[in-house]
């Protein structure tokens, strides 16, 4: 494939201090943007399994080519024998347009009027057959490893798709606890999921009591100034932000009837990305990645 940078894949390695799930070896992918033919994506996405991860999180946009649904699915074959949850992306539902790149670095991308519309339906169905726990606008448990596990998930916040649905009530979010301890030194480990990190999903997922969140879109800024300073975002989340391991801050709070919530930071993890738009295939000092978030004992 033409461009700068789009094979050079990586594995990133990121250790996670959190509550609970220690021991814990969470891959995270997204933005696959997969074009029929690319070997060299293909072969690599194959050999993630090799990592052998407990749990494998995927936050969208596995496509990028009307065709692609077959050869993707096959390429992540192996990983699919693993516990996995996944959301879509936009492009995961419609397919890409050519633009002048310029327009990409005067604020988020919108769709077009009328856009192509991919087969998504087969490509989740897929995932689901595998056991892959869909998180559209849904919510899930899992016991991975030995850990209890709680998800809430949002469809592709940035097209506007997004419905909060809560939490599985084993693990209720810090406003349904009525315990008078913290709630969160009990109960499963709680992970938000969503493909955008728009400022407002981030902030429904930590304020309701997500512990570690995961997302993708950005493409880690996608071209890059030297040390993968990221010029744009393609959505609100701060360009320091684009990719890796940052925070969303949740204020103090009170709830009627109960004790007052202290401020809190929780985790978040930006993909930088697997691929790119099949209409921009470039990437500037901002290689592409999968990441494996390693869970360790939160120290206080």
């Amino acid at each position: 494939m033409v461009g700068l940078g789009v094979n050079d894949f990586q594995v990133r390695h990121v250790p996670v201090p959190l509550r609970a799930g220690a021991g814990l070896r969470i891959l995270h992918i997204s933005d696959i943007h997969y074009v029929p033919g690319q070997r060299k994506k293909f072969a690599w996405l194959q050999s993630l399994a090799e990592l052998k991860p407990d749990l494998v999180i995927n936050t969208g946009d596995n496509l990028s080519h009307p065709d692609a649904v077959g050869e993707v699915l096959e390429a992540l074959g192996s990983l699919l024998r693993f516990p996995g949850v996944f959301v879509g992306g936009s492009n995961d539902y419609y397919a890409p347009t050519w633009k002048n790149p310029l327009r990409y670095f005067r604020g988020p991308s919108k769709l077009d009027a009328e856009p192509e519309s991919l087969d998504w339906q087969r490509l989740f169905r897929a995932f689901e057959s595998s056991g892959w726990k869909n998180l559209n606008n849904r919510t899930a448990e899992l016991s991975v490893a030995g850990q209890a596990l709680s998800f809430s998930g949002l469809d592709d916040p940035h097209i506007g798709r997004d419905d909060f649905q809560g939490w599985p009530a084993s693990g209720a979010s810090v406003q349904e606890r009525s315990s008078s301890v913290d709630p969160r030194s009990t109960g499963p480990l709680r992970i938000g999921v969503a493909h955008a990190p728009v400022s407002a999903a981030l902030d429904t997922l930590a304020g309701s009591g997500a512990e570690l969140i995961l997302a993708g879109h950005t493409h880690g800024g996608q071209v890059c100034l030297p040390g993968g300073r990221a010029l744009v975002t393609n959505c609100d989340l701060p360009r320091p932000q684009a990719k890796g391991l940052s925070s969303v801050q949740v204020p103090a709070r009170q709830v009627p009837g109960h004790p007052e919530q202290p401020a809190r930071t929780v985790p978040l993890h930006v993909s930088a990305g697997i691929g790119t738009s099949r209409t921009a295939p470039v990437r500037l000092f901002c290689p592409p990645e999968a990441t494996i978030i390693e869970v360790q004992h939160e120290t206080t």
